[in-house]
């Protein structure tokens, strides 16, 4: 199978597929981070902007900047009714096209574990946030088992095409999560672990949903048809649907606050 790149390219099928699970994490994310409103907001990573809508939905922010590197997911995000509140642009987390102290929130949902150097995009926050602002994010808990797709990864693992994982996953834990907000030298450092759960109609809502992910659709399109049907038959015998043939399945994430000295 040739090389698998996790691109983010169509940003309708993003939204169907991870955007309904980030909103999920999302709302308990912004719960538990509870800031005031009428802030100023980053979204760093903000893809279809189904977090951002949520930031607008239930903090009532005075501004609010999306940064995301993918034409594709930003102009999915444009499309969605935030009025004038909100300004998408493509941006670079390692380098964000903002001065020092503009925000008093800047936040990363879902988005860490894809940045070439985390421990940098973490500074990079702190500086575009006023001294006393918050720097947070959530991430799925990668090799603890959080990702939505787990049980599908390990059933790819099992017929001999292993799933390609966001290219740092090794820093989705708590403790390295926490090394990089102590190294950001951002103080009063929390973190909690978030778990959500969706219900899918029945497994073949869950298939094509799923099947819609970025890496999973590539994968299943250079299968032969048989281990397609294999996949799918083994994913089946996985997810127990409830009496009237409810699929329900789990996710965990990890989050992390820390505040700008």
């Amino acid at each position: 199978m040739s090389q698998i790149e996790i691109r983010y390219d169509d940003g309708v099928a993003y939204e169907k597929m991870m955007g309904t699970w980030s909103r999920a994490a999302g709302e308990i994310f912004l719960e538990w981070l509870a800031p005031s409103q009428g802030l100023r907001w980053i979204d760093v990573g903000c893809g279809t902007g189904a977090f951002t809508e949520l930031i607008i939905e239930r903090w009532a922010p005075a501004d609010v900047q999306g940064v995301d590197p993918s034409d594709a997911q930003l102009s999915f995000a444009r499309t969605r009714p935030l009025g004038q509140i909100v300004k998408f642009q493509w941006g670079d987390a390692l380098s964000l096209p903002f001065s020092e102290a503009e925000f008093d929130v800047a936040v990363m949902a879902l988005v860490i574990f894809f940045v070439p150097d985390p421990a940098k995009g973490v500074v990079e926050m702190a500086r575009v946030v006023r001294p006393g602002g918050i720097v947070a994010a959530y991430v799925w808990d990668m090799f603890g088992g959080g990702h939505p797709l787990e049980m599908m990864h390990t059933e790819l693992s099992a017929i001999g095409f292993p799933p390609v994982h966001p290219p740092r996953s090794e820093i989705t834990g708590l403790e390295a999560l926490r090394l990089l907000w102590r190294n950001a030298s951002l103080d009063e450092i929390e973190t909690r672990e978030i778990t959500v759960r969706r219900t899918f109609a029945d497994f073949e809502e869950y298939w094509t949903t799923s099947t819609l992910a970025a890496t999973v659709r590539q994968t299943i399109a250079a299968m032969h048809p048989s281990d397609v049907e294999l996949l799918k038959e083994r994913m089946r015998g996985r997810l127990s649907a409830d009496a009237e043939g409810h699929v329900t399945c789990g996710a965990r994430a990890n989050a992390i606050r820390g505040v700008r000295s």
